[in-house]
């Protein structure tokens, strides 16, 4: 069985700042107690579990949170247009308790600043767990593919190398069609 040293890499490592690691370890924690205890035990040793259900999970949650998180900005700003009106009376004189109300609209709005930013910061982790996802799962098809080609072939190297340059030329036609 391989260590779980060798399918795993130091979320340091992943090009992210310090804030984003501090979120990656914190969700990653989350969406492991859902799928695996190995990925949690790999977050609190401040490492990133590199196979694919683990990478799928993470993906998932994190999809998850910025679906949660755009709703809420969506709610604050609803509340911010709401506050704004709750300045004036109906003549469009400040109410009396208008610097209350504004002092509500800046907290609101420096809410929806911070969750901007929280949005900004997961989607950045996302798209790196969602790059290595992808490289793992290409690793994978590779190595179902040389294996299999390796009860057919003596010259099983060779071969899974054209193999996978044919599948790259392939895929990349078909991206620059879309």
């Amino acid at each position: 069985m391989p260590s779980t040293e060798a399918n795993t890499v130091e979320d340091t490592q992943l090009g992210l700042t310090d804030e984003e690691i501090n979120l990656l370890r914190y969700h990653q924690a989350q969406a492991g107690s859902s799928s695996s205890r190995a990925a949690s035990r790999a977050s609190s040793q401040g490492r990133l579990l590199l196979d694919a259900p683990s990478l799928a999970a993470l993906s998932r949650h994190l999809d998850r949170l910025m679906h949660q998180i755009q709703q809420r900005i969506e709610y604050l700003s609803e509340q911010s247009a709401v506050v704004t009106m709750q300045q004036y009376d109906h003549a469009g004189n400040l109410v009396d308790n208008a610097d209350a109300e504004i002092a509500r609209f800046q907290g609101i709005m420096a809410q929806i600043d911070e969750l901007e930013l929280d949005f900004d910061r997961i989607a950045h982790i996302r798209d790196i767990v969602r790059d290595y996802r992808q490289r793992v799962e290409e690793l994978e098809r590779e190595l179902e593919s040389s294996s299999s080609s390796r009860r057919d072939h003596h010259h099983h190297h060779s071969h899974r190398h054209s193999h996978s340059h044919r599948h790259e030329s392939g895929s990349s036609s078909r991206r620059h069609r879309h």
